[in-house]
């Protein structure tokens, strides 16, 4: 796996060319599917998060966002939650899943987007994941209220 090390003036050095890099060269290694892992030199600390945070953050200011600042409003409002390795898990695998749909369609050389075909099935792909997003949602409600339900019957005074 590549090494990168971050030092305290904010540089990375590339241990494997023995050069300094910027974080768009980061960023390129990221596009190739790279492995790599970006360490603190001063602590050893792993800091390979942050600096892909810092791209996003870069990409987000540049250009079209990628996300709204309601959807990223409704994805801070998971930290601390309880369902936060859920809606971890849930993001992560949908994304996969869109991937690999992408993979799909581009090597069987149907991705135009401007056919109407097309539209209609990325349309359908969007729906079904909202879809499934609402059932989790509804599914996480009932066991919550289940849950609470069962709580409350304990706590009920008896007459």
């Amino acid at each position: 796996m590549r090494a990168i090390k971050k030092y305290p003036n904010r540089r990375l050095y590339d241990t494997q060319t023995s050069s300094y890099i910027t974080l768009s060269d980061v960023k390129d290694m990221v596009m190739a599917c790279e492995h790599f892992v970006v360490m603190d030199a001063k602590t050893g600390e792993d800091i390979t998060r942050s600096i892909l945070l810092q791209i996003i953050l870069e990409e987000e200011t540049a250009g079209v966002p990628m996300f709204s600042t309601q959807a990223l409003a409704q994805i801070i409002r998971f930290y601390g939650h309880t369902m936060q390795g859920l809606m971890g898990n849930y993001l992560e695998q949908n994304i996969q899943s869109f991937i690999d749909l992408q993979s799909r369609l581009t090597e069987s050389s149907v991705m135009n987007l401007q056919n109407p075909l097309m539209q209609n099935f990325m349309g359908g792909y969007i729906e079904q994941s909202r879809q499934m997003f609402t059932q989790m949602q509804e599914q996480m409600s009932k066991q919550a209220e289940t849950l609470m339900g069962n709580l409350g019957a304990g706590l009920t005074p008896k007459k």
